[in-house]
């Protein structure tokens, strides 16, 4: 073997996979076309609360949380009439120089040790690429493209060539992070089905050095700006809160034409005479498709080769990276000879019903913005324009406020028909977009809390399983039998537990999923649950 998993694709999924397994002592081939460090267009602007838990295990969540806006800038959204125009209102979101200790924003008070973070792709890509780089067991083989890949019974056979020809490489399992044109997903056979357009946009990535001197300076500065005037709709974001700017003009209709300069003005709410560059630009459709299989034997998707929707709340990147650190996590357990090969039917039957949801929070999401109903006075210097603008304002603020502080999205899904979890026959808690309610129901995430010394629960996890327990609970037959079958466990005693953990025990695995809850049991039981769990 050329190495245990073969991953085609060095975006974040890709490389976020491979930071994962190499932390479990697993190596990997990532193969990618682009050039080390060549950076992508401006994508993402989004690392969410549960992905930044994830970089902080890997050891990144500091460099990241550094990097992207100045560390003073606020990661606000604003709704204007347009971005040089009167405010409508404001979400507040913290400035990452705040971001631990600020109670200002509606995501602030969040149980968890990681806060999102805003950051374009541009800058999170080098910084996943560099740490991959200098994974033990990780090697980028960049300027190179995949072709076929071919499986038996022991391993996968993958095509691939550079400037120097066509080889091919070896590897136990195949990972295809290979973006929504996926020629892995083509490989196995996998169709997309759903919503294929939901909406035409025009992005464009500006330079414009004097675009925030025609802004009041009496406003604070913000990240996302939402602009409604009756010539455009679109948004901006600030992408290094200096100069650099993304601005999405939404279309009616493929049909509709037009002027991307025109348009930009609008929504900036600028002149013939103001000046910008163009750094680069892409039209795309928004659409809601979505993989009828995550899995072919050896070979599995993730990311937007499994699934493509509308990029609200930035959950199209996060959610490839929930699919793919849930498989790394499966792949590592297999690979490092405590779970059976059994355990890796858990991916698509976890993730596949998850990425459905979530498309169509983001589906539902999308169809209430391309309406918005815009008021005739909205941009009169009138009492009844004061009036629409209050209004509207509130109304918009409202609307976006889930998408922007997506507590649900980050906290709520469970996974409810896993073949590793034992379930006890609570239903897990209904979840929105921006709302949940935190449970210890198997399938859940187990809600966070901070122990006495002031370490965050989530630190304590073992790279298999741990017990949340109270003081003095006898948690040995889960240790012993553990132990007989090499499983990684932990036990965390706690003197109080929270009201959430209803059980005397609470077992989780390094995901944060609740997989069992209940009294201590005897080594018969806990030998019986030990084999569900590592999927014998």
């Amino acid at each position: 073997m050329d190495a245990d998993v073969l991953i085609v694709g060095a975006g974040p999924v890709g490389l976020v996979a491979a930071l994962d397994l190499s932390s479990r002592g697993v190596s990997v081939i990532v193969v990618e076309e682009r050039e080390f460090l060549e950076p992508p267009n401006v994508k993402c602007n989004h690392v969410a609360s549960r992905t930044m838990e994830s970089f902080r295990r890997l050891g990144i969540a500091t460099e990241v949380r550094a990097s992207g806006l100045p560390r003073d800038y606020p990661q606000d959204v604003a709704f204007r009439t347009s971005l040089t125009g009167r405010e409508l209102s404001r979400i507040p979101i913290p400035a990452s120089g705040d971001r631990y200790t600020s109670r200002v924003g509606p995501d602030t008070s969040w149980a968890t040790p990681e806060p999102p973070h805003r950051i374009n792709q541009t800058f999170l890509e080098p910084i996943l690429a560099r740490n991959a780089a200098a994974a033990p067991g990780v090697t980028l083989l960049n300027r190179t493209r995949f072709h076929s890949v071919e499986q038996d019974a022991s391993s996968v056979s993958a095509v691939v060539s550079d400037d120097s020809g066509e080889r091919t490489l070896r590897a136990r399992y195949f990972i295809g992070a290979d973006g929504g044109r996926s020629a892995a997903r083509k490989q196995i056979g996998a169709k997309l089905s759903g919503d294929p357009v939901l909406q035409h946009v025009q992005s464009t990535c500006i330079r414009a050095p004097k675009l925030y001197s025609l802004m009041s300076a009496d406003e604070p500065r913000a990240w996302g700006y939402y602009t409604f005037n009756a010539r455009r709709v679109g948004h901006v974001y600030a992408i290094d809160g200096r100069e650099t700017f993304l601005v999405h003009t939404y279309l009616s209709s493929a049909e509709e034409v037009v002027d991307r300069d025109a348009a930009i003005r609008a929504i900036l709410g600028v002149d013939e005479a103001f000046e910008y560059d163009v750094v680069s630009k892409e039209d795309w459709i928004a659409r809601r498709l979505l993989a009828d299989r995550f899995r072919d034997r050896r070979v599995f998707l993730a990311g937007d080769a499994s699934h493509l929707w509308v990029p609200f709340a930035g959950f199209g990147m996060n959610a490839g990276i929930a699919d793919v650190l849930n498989l790394t996590w499966l792949l590592g357990a297999h690979l490092g000879g405590w779970a059976e090969e059994g355990i890796l039917d858990a991916y698509e039957a976890e993730r596949r019903p998850i990425t459905e949801q979530v498309s169509h929070f983001a589906m539902n999401h999308q169809r209430k913005l391309a309406r918005p109903g815009l008021p005739a006075a909205l941009e009169d210097e009138t009492p009844e324009g004061e009036a629409a603008r209050v209004s509207f304002g509130a109304a918009v603020r409202e609307l976006n406020e889930p998408q922007f502080a997506a507590a649900g999205l980050n906290y709520g899904y469970a996974y409810h028909d896993s073949p590793i979890i034992a379930y006890d026959g609570e239903e897990a808690p209904g979840y929105t977009m921006g709302s949940y309610t935190p449970s210890t129901v198997p399938g859940c995430r187990a809600p966070h809390f901070t122990l006495a010394d002031g370490s965050s629960l989530y630190e304590h996890f073992s790279p298999g399983y741990t017990a949340i327990a109270g003081r003095g609970v006898d948690t040995s037959a889960l240790s012993v039998e553990a132990a007989g079958r090499g499983v990684p466990f932990a036990v965390v005693e706690v003197d109080a537990l929270p009201d959430e953990y209803l059980c005397p025990i609470t077992l989780v695995r390094q995901d944060q999923t609740v997989v069992w809850r209940g009294a201590p049991p005897d080594r018969a039981a806990a030998a019986e649950l030990w084999e569900k769990l590592r999927g014998a």
